[in-house]
C-alpha cells in the first residue's frame, strides 16, 4: 500500500475493526473519512461473479470518464482479470484479508493511467462479509486526468495483506467453525485476536510482480 489514500482508508478501517475480522458496514462513518470519501467506494456481493458498486466516490468516476454506481467490478475488466480478481475478493471475503490492486487505465489512444485500488472486507448482516470498503488513488496525475475517458483497464499487479499477521487457515487459535465459502451466504466468519501484520502475494493463475 503505497498511496495516501489507501494507507489512511486502511488505517480507519483497521483501528475501526479492534479485535475483529473486520468492522461492520454500519460503523463506518463518512465524517470520519470526509477527505477521502471522493476516493472511495462501497462494493455489495450479490454472488461470486458480481460485485456492484453501491457507491463510488466523485474523483473515481471523473478519473473513468463513467458513472460507476450499479455496476459490476468484475465486468469492468477482461476475462482472465475478471477471474484473478475474482479469486482475490473470494479470499478476502472467506479470510477477512485485504486485497490491493494496482490497475492500469487507457482512452486507446495513447493516454494511460495508474490507480492503486485497495477492496477492505465489511461484515454485513448475519455476521458475513456481504459488503467492502475501498479506494482508487491515481499513482501519476496526468493533468488531463478526469478529462478524458478511460475505457479500457487492465490489472497490472496484485497481493493480499492478512492484518492478523497471517491467513485465517493457519491461525492455531481458530473458533472451530465450518470453513467459509463464498457461495454460502450463511457461512460465518471466525474471530482471531492476533495483531500483526505480514503481506502475503496474491495471485494463482500468473505470476506477481512488484514495482
Amino acid at each position: 500500500m503505497k498511496e495516501a489514500v489507501s494507507q489512511l482508508l486502511f488505517t480507519y478501517w483497521n483501528d475501526l475493526r479492534g479485535n475483529r475480522p473486520a468492522p461492520r458496514r454500519f460503523e463506518i462513518e463518512p465524517s470520519a473519512i470526509a477527505q477521502q470519501l471522493p476516493d472511495t467506494f462501497i462494493l455489495e456481493r450479490v454472488d461470486y461473479a458480481t460485485m456492484r458498486f453501491r457507491l463510488a466516490g466523485t474523483r473515481i468516476s471523473e478519473a473513468f470518464g463513467m458513472e460507476l454506481r450499479g455496476k459490476n467490478l468484475l465486468g469492468l475488466f477482461n476475462e482472465e482479470d475478471s477471474g484473478i480478481l475474482q479469486r482475490e475478493i473470494s479470499q478476502i471475503t472467506s479470510q477477512a484479508a485485504v486485497g490491493v490492486f494496482e490497475i492500469s487505465a487507457n482512452d486507446g489512444e495513447g493516454r494511460t493511467a495508474s490507480f492503486e485500488v485497495t477492496i477492505l472486507p465489511l461484515i454485513h448482516t448475519r455476521d458475513v462479509v456481504e459488503r467492502y470498503l475501498g479506494s482508487v488513488a491515481p499513482i501519476n496525475r496526468p493533468q488531463w486526468l478526469g478529462l478524458v475517458p478511460l475505457p479500457h483497464r487492465s490489472l497490472v499487479r496484485h497481493k493480499l495483506i492478512w492484518p492478523d499477521g497471517a491467513a485465517r487457515s493457519e491461525v492455531e487459535d481458530l473458533d472451530r467453525q465450518a470453513p467459509f465459502y463464498p457461495t454460502v451466504r450463511e457461512a460465518r466468519i471466525v474471530r482471531s485476536a492476533r495483531r500483526q501484520f505480514r503481506v502475503y502475494e496474491g495471485g494463482l493463475s500468473r505470476p506477481n510482480t512488484d514495482r
